[in-house]
C-alpha cells in the first residue's frame, strides 16, 4: 500500500475521514470503533466464545467415541459399508459446519451476532436431541446429527469468532488462541465423559446429555453484543449484506482455495483414531488418550502461536504454511508407529500442536487480508470452501479401509494435501491484498452508516502488518 494520510475535521464523538493515497483523494469513509482490548465485558465475551467453541468442536472432535457405537449398531443390522456410513455421520457434522459458514457470515452481518449465535445453539441442541430417538436409523442420523448439528454449529461458530474483533485488536491473536483452545480443552475431557455416559446410560441418553450441553450456547449468545457506541447503522437488505468485494481480492481467493484443498484429510485422524489404536495395539490400550493428546497439544499450540502471531514482525501466512507441513507429515507417519504406542503419542502431539497453530491464526489472517469490514464473511466463505473436502475425506478413508483392511493408505493419503498446500501457499506472496477489502472504506461498510448522525473527525493510521 502506498503512503496514506487523512484530512481531519472534528465535531462531536463520531468519525469521518477523508483519505489521501499517493496524492489522490479517495472518497470519504467512516472510521471504525477502536476495540477496548480489555475490561470485564471483553473478557466475558471471550469466555462465552470459549465455551461455544469448546462445546461444538469438543463434540465433533470426539466423534470417534460415538463412531464405535454407531458402527456396532449398523453391523448388528447387517448394514453394508458400515465403516464408511458410520464415519459419514460425523464428517457430515464437520462438513456442514464449514459448508454453511458463508451463510452464517452473511446472516451475522444482516441479523446480528447475538441472534445468529442463539439460532445456532437452538438448532444444534434440537438436532442432537432428535438424534437420540433415531440411533438405529443411519439416514435419519445423517440429517439430525450430521446436518442439523452441523448447521447449528456453523451459525454459532462464525459469529463467536467475529465478535472478538469488536472487543480486541492488539490482543486479537492471543484471544483467538484462548478461544479456540476451548475446543481443545473439551476435546481432552469429552472422550472420557462420553465413554462414561455410554457405559452408564447408553447411546440414547448420551446424545440427550450432549443436547443439553449444546443448549448452553443460547445463553452465551446474550453476551455477544457488538461494541460500537459512536456509530449508528441504518437497516440494509440481505442483498446489500452480501460482500462480493471479497472475491475481487486475489490474495484472499488464492489463500482460501489453498486452505480448502489442504484439508481433504484433516478430519480423518479424529474419526478413526480410536478404531486405529484398537486395531494396531489391541483393546487393552487406552485409545481415548490418543484423542486427548491431540486436544492437549492443540490447546497449547493455540495459546503459543496465538501469542506469537500477535508480534507485528511475524508473517501469519508463513505460520500457516509451517502448520500444514507438520500436520501433513505427522499424519503420513501415523501408520509407521507400528507397535510403539509412545511413538504414536509423539506424532499426535506434533499433529495437535500445529493444528492449534492453524486454528488460532485463521481468524487473524482473515482480518489481515480483508480488514475488519470484510473479516466476518471472509471467515465464513473460507470455511464454506472447506466443507466438501472435510466431509468427503473421512468417507473415502472408510472405503479405502474396507477394501484394504488397513488404515495405512488412508492416513498416508490424508497427509499429502496439507504438505502440497504448504508449498502452494507461496503463491499468496505473488499478489497484494485488495486495498478496498483491507481498508474500512469498503462500499458495504459505507452503506450502513446513517450519514445524518455522523460528523467529521480524523483517525490516525496504523502500522501495517507484513502479508
Amino acid at each position: 500500500m502506498g503512503d496514506m494520510t487523512a484530512n481531519k475535521n472534528t465535531s462531536g464523538d463520531n468519525v469521518k475521514i477523508k483519505i489521501i493515497q499517493n496524492g489522490a483523494e479517495r472518497k470519504e469513509c467512516y472510521d471504525e470503533f477502536t476495540p477496548p482490548d480489555g475490561g470485564a465485558r471483553s473478557w466475558l465475551v471471550m469466555l462465552g466464545s470459549f465455551f461455544c467453541n469448546g462445546i461444538l468442536f469438543g463434540v465433533i472432535n470426539s466423534y470417534s467415541i460415538l463412531y464405535k457405537s454407531f458402527h456396532d449398531n449398523l453391523e448388528k443390522q447387517n448394514v453394508t459399508d458400515a465403516t464408511s456410513k458410520a464415519a459419514l455421520i460425523g464428517s457430515l457434522a464437520m462438513g456442514t459446519v464449514f459448508f454453511v459458514s458463508p451463510v452464517s457470515g452473511v446472516l451475522t452481518d444482516f441479523a446480528g451476532i447475538r441472534t445468529t449465535t442463539f439460532m445456532g445453539g437452538l438448532i444444534a441442541s434440537t438436532g442432537m436431541l432428535l438424534s437420540s430417538f433415531c440411533v438405529d436409523n443411519v439416514v435419519a442420523l445423517y440429517f439430525t446429527y450430521g446436518i442439523m448439528y452441523g448447521l447449528g454449529g456453523a451459525l454459532a461458530y462464525t459469529p463467536s469468532l467475529a465478535v472478538l474483533g469488536h472487543y480486541f485488536k492488539k490482543k486479537l491473536g492471543l484471544v483467538n488462541g484462548l478461544v479456540t483452545a476451548g475446543s481443545s480443552a473439551f476435546t481432552i475431557t469429552m472422550p472420557y465423559l462420553i465413554s462414561i455416559f455410554l457405559e452408564q446410560f447408553g447411546i440414547e441418553w448420551t446424545l440427550r446429555i450432549i443436547a443439553l450441553m449444546s443448549s448452553f450456547i443460547m445463553l452465551f449468545a446474550f453476551l455477544f453484543k457488538p461494541v460500537n457506541p459512536t456509530l449508528k447503522f441504518k437497516k440494509v437488505s440481505l442483498k446489500d449484506a452480501f460482500n462480493v468485494s471479497l472475491f475481487r481480492n486475489q490474495k484472499y481467493v488464492i489463500y482460501a482455495t489453498i486452505v480448502a484443498l489442504s484439508l481433504c484429510g484433516y478430519f480423518v485422524p479424529y474419526v478413526y483414531m480410536v478404531a486405529f489404536v484398537h486395531k494396531v495395539f489391541g483393546e487393552q490400550v487406552d485409545a481415548k488418550l490418543a484423542v486427548s493428546c491431540i486436544g492437549i497439544a492443540s490447546g497449547f499450540g493455540r495459546l503459543v502461536f496465538g501469542f506469537i502471531g500477535d508480534h507485528p514482525k511475524i508473517n501469519r501466512i508463513f505460520l500457516q504454511q509451517l502448520s500444514f507441513l507438520v500436520i501433513g507429515i505427522s499424519t503420513i507417519l501415523l501408520p509407521s508407529s507400528g507397535d510403539s504406542y509412545g511413538l504414536l503419542i509423539v506424532l499426535l502431539l506434533f499433529l495437535g500442536l500445529f493444528d492449534g497453530c492453524f486454528i488460532s491464526i485463521l481468524g487473524p489472517i482473515a482480518f489481515d487480508i480483508c480488514g475488519a469490514a470484510g473479516a466476518t464473511q471472509a471467515i465464513g466463505f473460507l470455511l464454506g470452501l472447506c466443507a466438501i473436502p472435510l466431509t468427503v475425506g473421512p468417507y473415502i478413508a472408510g472405503l479405502i479401509y474396507e477394501s484394504t483392511d488397513s488404515y495405512t493408505l488412508s492416513f498416508v493419503l490424508a497427509g499429502i494435501p496439507p504438505v502440497i498446500g504448504s508449498v502452494a501457499m507461496f503463491l499468496t506472496r505473488c499478489v497484494k491484498a485488495d486495498s478496498k477489502a483491507v481498508d474500512p472504506s469498503s462500499e458495504m461498510l459505507n452503506q450502513r452508516f446513517d450519514e445524518s448522525t455522523v460528523t467529521e473527525q480524523t483517525s490516525p493510521g496504523e502500522e501495517e502488518r507484513p502479508l
